[in-house]
């Protein structure tokens, strides 16, 4: 085993060294992103009071959106949370996420190498279809009478 593959936290090491390689991406350099694209989303006037109504301390929320891009982009197997029950509820459209993707692209583009800039941004782009289907999906709809 490689020092590198010595020092990945991951149930799959050897994918996750791989799409490391690939990418250029770490565990260091996904924390920087997600903590910089926090930073932005916090700082946002049409993100930020989403956020900010729902997250009181940021400390455990940043290190679950670690372990979440880290399972994403590296195959790591460390998160074990379910996105879909905590984002359905939100009060958001298909603008806000336009938003967010704006965001995170420009967070992606700045802090990762390019392919792994645009290993982040392929997913992120999927994460946000999902998630609004998902909002979309789980708003009452009222049915027309047929009589």
């Amino acid at each position: 085993m490689s020092p590198t593959e010595a020092e990945i936290v991951s149930a799959r090491p050897r994918m996750t060294a791989e799409l490391m390689a690939r990418t250029g991406l770490d565990e260091d350099k996904l924390t920087e992103l997600v903590h910089r694209f926090y930073d932005k989303v916090r700082a946002d006037p049409v993100l930020g009071p989403v956020f900010a109504a729902r997250i009181a301390d940021w400390g455990p929320h940043l290190e679950r959106m670690v372990d979440f891009w880290s399972s994403v982009a590296l195959m790591t197997g460390r998160y074990h949370g379910a996105p879909m029950p905590a984002h359905v509820t939100l009060p958001v459209d298909w603008a806000h996420f336009e938003r967010w993707l704006m965001l995170f692209r420009e967070t992606a583009a700045e802090t990762c190498p390019p392919e792994g800039a645009a290993h982040v941004i392929e997913r992120a782009e999927r994460i946000a279809r999902s998630l609004h289907m998902a909002i979309e999906d789980a708003k009452p709809r009222t049915v027309p009478s047929l009589l």
